[in-house]
């Protein structure tokens, strides 16, 4: 079942209440880990009734998609900002990891402590599930608008999967990230760096017939683990 936002009218005080109670358990999700926080312990924290704090939300689950919301939105503010005037795809790529790690960065640990729903696509909190479907969908859009912006044209037959899979090399970077025990990351800054250098690299080279072969194999390949149908790969044969 979907964890939701129980349905309020939604006035200044009660947009208040639901505010201060994410605001609680995304604190306490830091201090003390997913697991090991309860409702009740959320509610105290905010200083509400145990009751109003399930009117709000829920489950913990519907305060984790809360806060994957809110973060989406708040991220696409900040990617708006940094994508302007710039059209180098390195840097347009990089400037929309940047945001990602920026903002998650108080968060590192409590994201660790989600890790283990990850690969679960049945979960409800994992960014592969049906739930973060509309979430995943706009992040993808981020990297769509990175290509777009950027003085690089892509194959024709390559552009349409290209934000998928920059987005799932996202999740490998921010996995890393994660479990980084470098001071100040500075292993995944070096891993970002090389890897979206290599990805830019590739992508320039990507209208080589030389690279044909390679480019049908990587749309196959996206098509094999989406709902996509393989007409597009078909016709480079």
């Amino acid at each position: 079942m979907q964890p939701t936002v129980k349905a309020t009218r939604v006035t200044p005080k009660a947009e208040s209440t639901r505010s201060r109670i994410l605001a609680a358990a995304l604190d306490l999700f830091r201090e003390r880990g997913f697991d090991q926080t309860t409702m009740r312990d959320i509610a105290n924290a905010a200083e509400v009734a145990i009751g109003a704090a399930y009117y709000y939300f829920e489950s913990k689950e519907a305060l984790v998609m809360a806060f994957y919301q809110e973060a989406n939105v708040a991220m696409h503010e900040r990617i708006e900002a940094a994508l302007e005037r710039k059209t180098d795809l390195k840097a347009r790529l990089r400037a929309v990891v940047d945001v990602k790690f920026q903002y998650f960065a108080p968060n590192r640990k409590f994201l660790g402590a989600l890790l283990r729903h990850a690969a679960d696509p049945e979960h409800p909190l994992s960014p592969f599930s049906r739930e973060t479907r509309e979430i995943r969908e706009r992040d993808m859009l981020h990297f769509s608008e990175a290509l777009d912006g950027s003085n690089l044209r892509l194959p024709e037959d390559l552009r349409p999967h290209l934000p998928k899979l920059l987005w799932l090399s996202q999740m490998g970077l921010i996995l890393f990230w994660i479990y980084d025990r470098s001071e100040g990351q500075a292993r995944t800054e070096r891993l970002v760096d090389k890897s979206l250098g290599i990805v830019a690299s590739l992508l320039k080279l990507s209208k080589s017939p030389f690279v044909r072969p390679v480019r049908r194999t990587a749309i196959e390949l996206l098509q094999a683990v989406s709902d996509e149908p393989a007409s597009d790969a078909a016709h480079l044969q």
